[in-house]
C-alpha cells in the first residue's frame, strides 16, 4: 500500500483529519456521538515509531476499525502518522476525522477512543497502561509488557479493576507452527519434557552512545518520562524522513541499554521465552530458579522449574535461529518464524498458505484483539500471559545484574529470602522525580 502523499494533497485531505478538528468540531461532535451504536472500534495509537507502522498498516485494513487519533513526542512522527492515515482514509472514500498530539493523556482523554495501540519504549509501558486502563480505554500493548515486574503486577491489577480488555503484541501465540507445536508438545507427541532450547541473545549493556544535539522537535525530556536520564543519540530514534518518505533503517537502540530497555533477554525473549512457557504449561507459573551464564560452569542463561525442566537461552542449531526446540524422552521439535523441524514427520504441521507482509502486522492477532474488546471477553494473550513471560525475561536480568543464582516463588510472584534482588532495579524501580506508578 503507497502511504505517500504531496504537499497539496495532504493539505486538502487533512480538511478530514487534525485541521478539520479545529476548524469544524461541531462537525467532529456529532460523528463522536453516534460511535457506540455503530460497531465501528475506533483506535489511538500511542508511540509512532516503526513498530506503530507496521500495527497501524493491519488495524487500518479492518472494517469494523477506524484509526482517529495518534500521539508521539517527535513532531515528524506525528505528521507522518496524519500523511499515512488520511491518504489512506482519502483512497477509500472514507470520511474519518483525525488529530495527533505529544501528551498521551490528551488522547486517553477523549471518549471517542474505544482502544490505544501503545508502542511506545518500553520504559512508558507500564505508566501509559495503567492510565488508559483508569481512562476505561481497551488496551493493545507491545511486548515486552513492562519494564519492572512490579509494573506488570500493578498492570494486571489495573485491567482487572477496570475491566476492559488488554492484549499483548506477542503475535507468535497466532502463528500456526507455534501453535501446533505447542498443542503436539501438550498432547504428550514427545513425551515428558525434559529440557528446553530458547535462543534469544544477549542481555542489555550499559548506555554509552555519543551525545548529540536533540531535533527541534522532539521532546526529549518527556520521551524519557519516568526513566533516569541519558542523553540523546538519533540511534535511539532512527531518523526518518518525509518528502521524500524515508522509513525507519533499523530498531531504536534504546531496547539494547539498561538504563531503557532489556537487551535481546526482553526483546526476543518476549516471544520465544513465551513460546516455551505456553508449551511448559506454565502461563500462570514461572521457574524456580535461575542463573546467569557466566556464572561458575553455567555456559548459557538457565532457567530452572519445579517439575525437574530445564530452560536454557542456547542456540539449537549452527545458524544461532531466535526460536525454541522442546526435547522430551521421546522425540524433539523445534520452531521458529517460518521453520519447522521434528523427530519425526507425523508431528509436523499441516501446510497453509503463508500470509504476506511484516511478521508484526500477522492480521489474526490484530482481529482477536478487535473481536475481544467487542465482545469483552480475553484475547489470546491476556495480560497476566504477557506479565508472567515478561517476568521471566526480567528474572533473566536481574540474574545477570547481580551474577548469581536467584530463587523465585512463582506462586507468590517473589524471590526467596533475597532482599538484594527485592531491591532491583527491575524489580522495583526508582523514577524520575515527578513520576509515580
Amino acid at each position: 500500500m503507497s502511504n505517500q502523499l504531496t504537499r497539496r494533497k495532504f493539505l486538502k485531505t487533512a480538511a478530514i483529519g487534525a485541521v478539520g478538528v479545529a476548524v469544524f468540531p461541531q462537525f467532529v461532535a456529532s460523528c463522536q456521538s453516534n460511535k457506540k451504536s455503530d460497531g465501528i472500534i475506533r483506535l489511538g495509537f500511542i508511540g509512532l515509531g516503526q513498530q506503530a507502522m507496521y500495527l497501524l498498516n493491519g488495524f487500518m485494513g479492518m472494517a469494523d476499525v477506524e484509526v482517529v487519533a495518534g500521539c508521539d513526542v517527535y513532531g515528524i512522527k506525528r505528521e507522518r502518522f496524519l500523511r499515512r492515515v488520511n491518504d489512506y482514509y482519502t483512497q477509500q472514500e472514507k470520511r474519518v476525522s483525525v488529530e495527533v498530539y505529544e501528551n498521551y493523556k490528551d488522547l486517553i482523554a477523549r471518549d471517542d477512543i474505544d482502544a490505544v495501540v501503545i508502542a511506545t519504549p518500553d520504559h512508558w509501558h507500564a505508566f501509559i497502561a495503567i492510565a488508559a486502563c483508569n481512562a476505561k480505554k481497551n488496551v493493545y500493548l507491545e511486548k515486552p509488557l513492562t519494564f519492572t515486574i512490579r509494573e506488570g503486577q500493578e498492570l494486571v491489577k489495573a485491567v482487572r479493576k477496570n475491566k476492559v480488555i488488554l492484549a499483548v503484541g506477542s503475535q507468535q501465540r497466532s502463528d500456526p507452527n507455534f501453535q501446533h507445536a505447542v498443542k503436539m508438545v501438550q498432547e504428550g507427541k514427545i513425551g515428558k519434557i525434559e529440557k528446553v532450547n530458547a535462543y534469544v541473545g544477549a542481555p542489555p549493556t550499559p548506555y554509552d552512545l555519543p551525545e548529540e544535539p536533540v531535533p527541534a522537535d522532539l521532546n526529549w525530556p518527556l520521551w524519557l518520562g519516568p526513566s533516569e536520564y541519558v542523553h540523546y543519540n538519533s540511534q535511539l530514534n532512527p531518523p526518518i524522513s518525509l518528502d521524500p518518505e524515508q522509513k525507519e533503517q533499523f530498531w531504536g537502540a534504546w531496547r539494547w541499554y539498561k538504563e531503557l530497555g532489556g537487551g535481546f533477554t526482553t526483546d526476543w525473549g518476549a516471544h520465544m521465552f513465551d513460546i516455551a512457557q505456553w508449551g511448559l504449561g506454565m502461563d500462570n507459573s514461572g521457574p524456580v530458579e535461575i542463573i546467569p551464564a557466566g556464572y561458575e560452569d553455567t555456559k548459557f542463561l538457565t532457567f530452572k522449574y519445579a517439575n525437574g525442566v530445564v530452560m536454557t537461552e542456547e542456540p539449537f542449531d549452527e545458524k544461532q535461529t531466535k526460536g525454541v526446540k522442546f526435547w522430551g524422552d521421546k522425540g524433539w521439535i523445534e520452531v521458529s518464524r517460518g521453520h519447522f523441524l521434528a523427530s519425526d514427520d507425523s508431528l509436523l504441521p499441516p501446510k497453509v498458505e503463508a500470509t504476506e507482509g511484516a511478521y508484526e502486522t500477522k492480521v489474526p492477532h490484530l482481529a482477536n484483539f478487535i473481536q475481544a474488546v467487542k465482545t469483552k471477553t480475553d484475547p489470546v494473550v491476556p495480560v497476566e500471559i504477557g506479565h508472567r513471560t515478561c517476568t521471566v525475561c526480567t528474572l533473566g536480568n536481574i540474574a545477570y545484574d547481580l551474577m548469581r543464582p536467584i530463587k523465585w516463588d512463582p506462586a507468590a510472584e517473589k524471590f526467596v529470602d533475597d532482599p538484594e534482588a527485592e531491591k532491583n532495579r527491575l524489580f522495583n524501580k526508582t523514577y524520575t522525580e515527578g513520576y509515580k506508578l
